[in-house]
């Protein structure tokens, strides 16, 4: 493995990628190689940990990331256990190697995640006040509320997209230069925001809060993002409401996760705060204790309820882009193709760009 690779031993990323055998499953990735962690699965290599029989058998993660932060350790600390250098188990084993390992050419990354709900903060002062004058003067390039709250808004999950698929450009109103009346065509000012994105567990239901304190418990990792902005039709469009089609036809994400365990040793500290909003009032003890607790569903409770999921359908830049996931090989472990109604939690995984 090259010296500077963005995937030595101590990331250990998750994603959904398709094998050669047209297989998908949940994998790994250490160098240039992808890591089938269903066949490892298969393989009883995860056999202390507790998991479902199919978890990484699946076309998203979302199983694996509603099981919490202690499974995913777990999981990170065996893989690295694994593929020590001073662990036989695998290395000595030439049939597991041949079909648990890849060559990182000859897999096809898909969307790591079904995604339940995206918001798109504005979490950068120089990147608000750029924008803000690219629509207003520069007095007013950065709005009042910024310095007191988390801007965002919810973007449109259904266009999220693994990196590699090409992107149509939109059409839209814009408003020509010098003129009262808009106009209809294709944009001519695209560009995208370079961003990081987290993605979110399940836990809270509707009504319940969670801790800042709390808040990192809840983040499974990160990846990279591409915020697409058609910016000729978002100046046209966006007042009062905000973007429309200008901010929904795309955004493009790193189809590997990057654990904030991972990400830790490069932990730094934020630009300090400005400015702070004066203390807030907060209900009263009372009030909060009067209102009915949510009911928190297990995770084994839900996953038997029925859903009106629809099939899951990735865009691939092949033409050859139909599939059968879950054919088996003579020289994979053989992977039964069944029917399983997602969890409420797997639904609902979010991600959050800034």
């Amino acid at each position: 493995m090259a010296e500077d690779s963005d995937f030595p031993i101590q990331n250990i990323p998750f994603g959904v990628f398709l094998t050669r055998e047209n297989v998908v499953t949940v994998g790994t990735r250490i160098g240039n190689y992808a890591i089938d962690l269903g066949a490892l699965q298969q393989l009883n290599y995860f056999e202390d940990i507790e998991l479902t029989d199919d978890m990484f058998m699946q076309d998203t993660l979302n199983d694996f990331i509603s099981d919490g932060k202690k499974t995913w350790r777990l999981v990170r600390n065996r893989i690295a256990a694994i593929f020590d250098a001073k662990n036989p188990k695998l290395r000595d084993n030439e049939k597991h190697k041949k079909v648990v390992i890849f060559n990182i050419d000859e897999v096809e990354m898909q969307l790591p995640v079904l995604i339940g709900d995206y918001t798109d903060f504005y979490s950068s002062k120089e990147h608000a006040t750029n924008v803000g004058m690219m629509f207003r003067d520069l007095e007013n390039a950065l709005l009042p509320n910024w310095l007191h709250l988390p801007v965002g808004y919810h973007g449109r999950s259904s266009s999220i997209i693994p990196s590699g698929i090409p992107v149509h450009r939109p059409m839209g109103q814009t408003l020509p230069a010098g003129e009262t009346s808009p106009v209809f065509g294709p944009s001519r000012l695209i560009d995208f925001e370079l961003e990081t994105a987290f993605i979110t567990t399940d836990v809270n239901v509707m009504g319940e809060n969670i801790p800042i304190h709390e808040a990192e418990d809840y983040i499974f990792g990160m990846v990279l993002l591409n915020d697409w902005s058609a910016r000729d039709i978002q100046k046209w469009e966006y007042v009062p409401l905000g973007p429309f089609l200008a901010k929904n036809f795309a955004s493009s994400i790193s189809p590997w996760i990057v654990t904030m365990d991972a990400l830790e040793p490069f932990r730094t500290k934020s630009p300090k705060q400005e400015q702070c909003s004066p203390s807030l009032p907060r209900p009263s003890t009372s009030a909060l204790s009067s209102r009915p607790s949510p009911r928190r569903c297990s995770r084994s409770a839900a996953a038997g309820t029925t859903s009106s999921r629809p099939p899951r359908s990735t865009p691939t830049p092949s033409a050859s882009s139909a599939r059968t996931f879950a054919r088996s090989s003579p020289t994979r472990p053989c992977r039964s193709a069944r029917t399983r109604a997602p969890s409420r939690a797997a639904r609902a995984i979010k991600l959050h760009a800034s």
